[in-house]
């Protein structure tokens, strides 16, 4: 572990929790030789993975931006099809669209769940169908464990034939009445980066009710090889398969990720209670049509009541080896996507100039956590 200015062990913003079975099915993984994309855990971790979430059908990539992709391409995105997409994300939710020579439309983010706005979503659906010229695909993003607010955005998605494809990649999970997220729409992609609840080191996974979407996705992400002797590939397919190895690695995790979880709901808990008489900041707060997963949680500091801004706070908890970090620059303030329509105001602007995410791991000691209460509270003046 990396030692701050302090001394003391720097406390990461989120590090994996390797407790669980990884090192011993790794070692199968070498005692048998698959080690490659073939091999049992693969197959595995797609069928335990999908019966833990409510899908009919995974398949498991070589990361999160692979299954965004893979599952644009089977949505028929292609030149000139636009894209609704949140602008308050990583940018992984935004260059998968590019890849097909899709156009992003990017939606401002409400501020109940810093989500894409659905309001936002369907009156610019609505619209574009009275032109003629409907979106070819929706894609929210459900950010930092929280989810979207999905219902009014699937009600026109149906009414009018369009698929959604939901980025779940930071929000294994979260729950929407009952139901995970990713589950929900057409297709739903996860993520299982260094970084995120259940990691596999890297990885992705794609979700389907769809028996015909998920056989395509195999085949994409296979190269398209034709099954035969012959090397015969039919179309322009994808080295998007995960290895066994991290697939592993990825089961051992799932077999673990109801006491992540439960950590993770703690964790939150703990931080709303210990912060809610800070002056000047804002805590997120569940919500009554579903259920956050906590992979990240995020305050938003109002530097006019609390005297500080994000970037002093990030600093000030950086010196005492705490690890902290900014929301996104939201996706149309960069360069690479200036021109590009946008629907809305500027709450994701907004939410960027005061959002800070605190530490969160599953395996954050209480120790450590009051550390960065004390820390934050000291940062913000507040005794």
């Amino acid at each position: 572990m990396a030692t701050g200015t302090s001394a003391r062990p720097m406390i990461a913003l989120h590090e994996p929790c390797l407790r669980g079975n990884e090192a011993r099915y790794l070692q199968e993984c070498v005692a048998t030789n698959f080690v490659s994309s073939v091999g049992p855990f693969v197959t595995r971790f797609e069928e335990q993975f999908a019966a833990y979430v409510g899908s009919r059908f995974a398949v498991a990539t070589s990361s999160g931006t692979a299954a965004l992709h893979t599952g644009l391409r089977l949505l028929g995105v292609g030149p000139g099809d636009t894209v609704l997409v949140s602008t308050l994300t990583f940018v992984a939710s935004v260059n998968p669209i590019v890849y097909q020579s899709g156009i992003p439309v990017f939606v401002d983010a409400e501020p109940e769940t810093w989500n894409l706005d659905p309001a936002l979503v369907v009156e610019d659906v609505e619209r574009r169908v009275r032109r003629g010229r409907p979106p070819k695909v929706i894609l929210p993003v459900h950010v930092l464990g929280r989810p979207a607010n999905l219902g009014p955005i699937l009600d026109a998605a149906a009414r009018h034939r369009i698929p959604v494809l939901e980025d779940a990649a930071e929000s294994l999970g979260a729950t929407i009445d009952g139901r995970h997220v990713g589950t929900l729409g057409d297709i739903g992609c996860f993520s299982f980066n260094g970084n995120k609840t259940l990691t596999s080191g890297g990885g992705g996974m794609l979700v389907t009710d769809g028996e015909a979407l998920a056989r395509r996705a195999r085949h994409l992400t296979t190269q398209a090889r034709v099954p035969g002797e012959a090397y015969f590939h039919d179309e322009i397919g994808y080295n998007y398969r995960m290895t066994n190895l991290q697939a592993a690695v990825g089961l051992a995790q799932l077999e673990q990720l109801p006491g992540f979880l439960t950590r993770k709901k703690e964790i939150a808990a703990r931080y709303a209670a210990d912060l809610a008489d800070v002056p000047g900041i804002t805590l997120p707060h569940e919500l009554p049509w579903g259920e956050a997963s906590w992979w990240l949680y995020a305050i938003l500091i109002d530097p006019a009541i609390a005297g500080s801004d994000w970037k002093r706070v990030l600093r000030v908890l950086a010196d005492g080896g705490i690890q902290s970090r900014p929301l996104w620059v939201p996706i149309h303030m960069m360069e690479i996507y200036r021109g590009h329509e946008r629907l809305g105001g500027h709450k994701a602007e907004w939410l960027f100039e005061r959002g800070l995410c605190l530490p969160s791991s599953a395996g954050l000691r209480r120790t450590d956590q009051e550390r960065v209460i004390r820390a934050l509270r000291k940062a913000l003046n507040a005794r």
